[in-house]
């Protein structure tokens, strides 16, 4: 019986190391490629870049060979602290947030953005697209791999929610200008003397809806039907604080209307309606020129403006707001520039000397004035010859009307 155990236990030692024996050998370690369709680490599935830049790990999605200083001369683009080496455009992602993502300094996209000679359009950046960080001659540099489901001619791996692309995305956010930018915001003097006005409204409704009439007169120049008109209020005059010139008036939307019949009065039924309409609200015709296919860069210029105007008359500015500064095309600004938004220079009195009154009194002690301290960024969207609204992009502090816009 022991006999048998011996027997049984060689055979099956024999059997386990046969099997050890003809095991296949592990695969090896992958090696990071060269090839341009590799991907890199994707920044998440469902965030949009804003979403990734604030909830990225770093342990997972910083490129252990991407340097984070700035280049030599401490001038130029330095990676975000935790720049990916890949990231997937997500729906609902603009320029500015993806630019983000990488760079500490939004504005500097330009300088690392690599234009792909097989790309047809390289301007425009998609859904789906995977934008890859590489270094050329030991510079970042951002090229893009378009997503095969547009037609790419490279492979990639969208990792994007199943459903159908869109449009390319945008520099800002879409939804909180466009309907400011195909609007005038700006009347000259000369507007408010020729543009035709609101005579009434159909059984004097202040507050219209699709649908309502209105009838105008004050047309230099015949009308036709179908033409469209935006109804404007005259707001407040914008003047250049520097040397008190008015630089136009703020035109107010209140609605559109179409001309369905010419005569005297013009009859138009409106579109849309915002807000009261009065008579004497002007007659603009309507935009339809929205542009937001650019970059953010510094200007090409030293600028030194004020803001002059916020478009919801509020006293205190944040984020994603339309402001009015005093600076234009005149002044070298275009769409697109980038500008620092500087608050504080307060005078306070240095009461430190006076004792027991110290704390108490304001008054004897030395004038002294506080350096400005930076309070936002500001980005141009649209350019008149001497001044320019734009959104503020970045507020980390309290914003008002007065406050300086300087180059970042």
């Amino acid at each position: 019986m022991q006999g048998r155990k011996c027997v049984g236990l060689v055979f099956l030692g024999a059997a386990l190391a046969g099997c050890h024996v003809e095991r296949p050998p592990a695969p090896p370690e992958p090696v990071a490629s060269t090839e341009p369709a590799v991907e890199g680490i994707p920044v998440g599935d469902q965030r949009s870049a804003m979403e990734a830049a604030a909830d990225r790990a770093p342990a997972t999605t910083v490129s252990s060979a991407a340097p984070t200083p700035s280049p030599a001369g401490g001038s130029g683009p330095a990676l975000a602290p935790n720049a990916p080496d890949s990231y997937v455009v997500k729906r609902g992602d603009t320029l500015w947030g993806i630019a983000k993502v990488f760079l500490r300094d939004p504005w500097y996209w330009p300088e690392i953005w690599q234009v792909n000679p097989q790309i047809r359009n390289p301007h425009l950046i998609y859904p789906g697209d995977t934008l890859r960080l590489v270094y050329v001659d030991g510079k970042p540099r951002i090229v893009v791999q378009r997503s095969t489901e547009r037609g790419g001619e490279v492979r990639v791996e969208p990792r994007v929610r199943s459903e159908p692309l869109g449009g390319a995305i945008t520099t800002i956010p879409y939804e909180t200008v466009a309907a400011f930018m195909s609007k005038p915001v700006v009347l000259s003097k000369e507007q408010l003397k020729t543009a035709p006005y609101v005579l009434t409204t159909r059984d004097l409704h202040v507050v219209m809806a699709e649908g309502d009439t209105v009838y105008a007169r004050g047309f230099k120049q015949p009308t036709e039907v179908g033409v469209r008109y935006a109804l404007v209020r005259v707001g407040d005059p914008l003047v250049d604080p520097d040397d008190d010139q008015v630089l136009g008036y703020n035109g107010v939307y209140t609605g559109s209307g179409r001309v369905v019949r010419v005569g005297d009065p013009v009859t138009l039924v409106m579109n849309d309606s915002t807000r009261e309409t009065y008579p004497g609200d002007k007659l603009i015709p309507a935009s339809e020129d929205v542009q937001l296919n650019f970059m953010p860069s510094p200007p090409k210029v030293r600028t030194d403006g004020s803001i002059i105007l916020v478009s919801d008359g509020v006293s205190v500015i944040g984020q994603y707001q339309v402001v009015a500064i005093n600076r234009g095309s005149r002044d070298g600004l275009a769409p697109g520039n980038v500008l620092a938004i500087l608050s504080g220079g307060n005078v306070v009195r240095d009461t430190a000397s006076k004792g027991y009154l110290q704390g108490v009194s304001h008054f004897g002690g030395a004038k002294v004035t506080l350096p400005e301290e930076r309070s936002g960024t500001f980005m141009v969207f649209k350019t008149f010859d001497r001044l320019s609204y734009g959104l503020v992009m970045e507020a980390t502090d309290i914003i008002q009307v007065g406050d300086r816009v300087a180059n970042p």
